[in-house]
């Protein structure tokens, strides 16, 4: 399955947003942005780096990866949120694969990204980020689509929005359907970041140019 057999879900799902139900969490979700900005050039070096294998991945996409998989914490691997201080030990095991603990974050940050990327690389996806579905499907494919199989609207997304309202995978492969996501998912944060200036956008379309 390709980019092109989801893109149409995603687009259904942010024309029928619920704006007022986001801006109930208004106050929580200029916070998270703030702190995102305070760290755009660490983000922008690992940006750089994925750029000499000719990868795009833009900045606050993986400022977003990294509240989503580790809280910002850059003590941790940005694959899922283990420490630095050995490889991964949860779901990818073993990352990365060249090179000797501890990890510094960017390295750690590459491997995971350029994973992902290569990934899709191989299945047909080249992502140039221009689209906000674009943006959703890697989120998406980096954290899993273990929900569409169960008939809900993935947390790591829809989490904050109309789209969500429970279920959640508790551990790796552990799913409770009464669960209950307390964590913002990325929709409410790229809107966010669209209201802040850190993504510009055509609002209607949204369609995404990176900002400089």
């Amino acid at each position: 399955m390709s980019y092109y057999n989801y893109k149409d879900s995603y687009n259904y799902l942010l024309k029928n947003l619920d704006f007022n139900f986001i801006k109930s969490n208004k106050q929580k979700l200029e916070s998270i942005v703030s702190k995102i900005k305070v760290n755009l050039d660490r983000y922008k070096n690992v940006s750089i780096l994925l750029a000499y294998e000719n990868y795009i991945m833009p900045p606050p996409l993986i400022g977003i990866i990294h509240l989503l998989e580790s809280s910002l914490n850059f003590k941790t691997h940005l694959h899922n949120g283990d420490p630095l201080t050995a490889r991964t030990v949860h779901v990818p095991k073993g990352r990365p694969p060249v090179g000797e603990p501890p990890f510094s974050w960017e390295e750690s940050a590459f491997d995971a990204l350029e994973m992902k990327l290569n990934d899709m690389r191989r299945s047909g996806d080249y992502m140039d980020f221009g689209e906000i579905e674009q943006w959703l499907y890697f989120l998406e494919k980096y954290n899993g689509f273990g929900y569409r199989k169960r008939g809900i609207n993935s947390p790591y997304l829809w989490s904050g929005t109309n789209h969500y309202t429970r279920g959640k995978y508790v551990a790796d492969g552990r799913f409770d359907p009464n669960a209950v996501s307390k964590q913002i998912g990325a929709v409410p944060i790229i809107i966010e970041m669209i209201e802040q200036g850190v993504i510009k956008t055509n609002i209607e379309g949204l369609k995404n140019e990176k900002k400089d």
